[in-house]
């Protein structure tokens, strides 16, 4: 598990640098984006790594990777909507987003190690594609959930969803990252 959460930081400090970055290019414009909005937008990425896993033709040059990093972000996005709500115009500086940002993921990780204990590293043993599969299906219950106008009777909230989504994706990425090595 320690391999696990040095290789988890190391991505994560990936994602990070390149919402910071992104920050200084376009500000927070992000914060006008609906629920709604964001979850489409992590859909059409996952939508885009599924294609990619399944057709042999390839016509724009990104790979998985962006893909999977997109996801998260977007995701860490979303949970950051949630607590403050949406914007009608950029409210974050560069510093008070990425403390936002900083805490989200910190929530994220600890989750990550509680349930990588419980499961044993299960998701070693899965495939890309079933991460994949499973981040979409996250992503519909999601959409269903913001349908139900945030109402379940049983199921875990939308902010569980991103939680497990962005898990997913950092998984997935340690898996690309093992294999391109090999």
């Amino acid at each position: 598990m320690e391999v696990t959460q040095k290789k988890y930081l190391a991505i994560t400090a990936q994602c990070r640098s390149l919402f910071k970055n992104k920050m200084a290019d376009y500000g927070a414009a992000w914060r006008i984006l609906r629920l709604p909005s964001l979850t489409d937008q992590i859909f059409i990425k996952a939508q885009r790594i599924r294609s990619l896993q399944t057709n042999k033709e390839q016509k724009i040059e990104e790979g998985q990777e962006s893909e999977f990093i997109g996801i998260i972000n977007y995701s860490i996005m979303a949970l950051i909507q949630m607590e403050k709500g949406i914007a009608e115009q950029p409210d974050l500086t560069l510093q008070e987003a990425l403390m936002l940002y900083d805490q989200k993921l910190q929530t994220i990780f600890e989750l990550m190690i509680k349930k990588n204990h419980d499961y044993g590293e299960a998701w070693r043993d899965m495939r890309v594609s079933s991460l994949t599969d499973l981040i979409l299906q996250k992503l519909l219950r999601v959409k269903q959930i913001e349908e139900n106008s945030g109402k379940t009777l049983v199921s875990e909230g939308v902010d569980a969803n991103y939680h497990d989504m962005v898990n997913y994706a950092v998984f997935a990425l340690i898996h690309l990252e093992e294999a391109s090595q090999k």
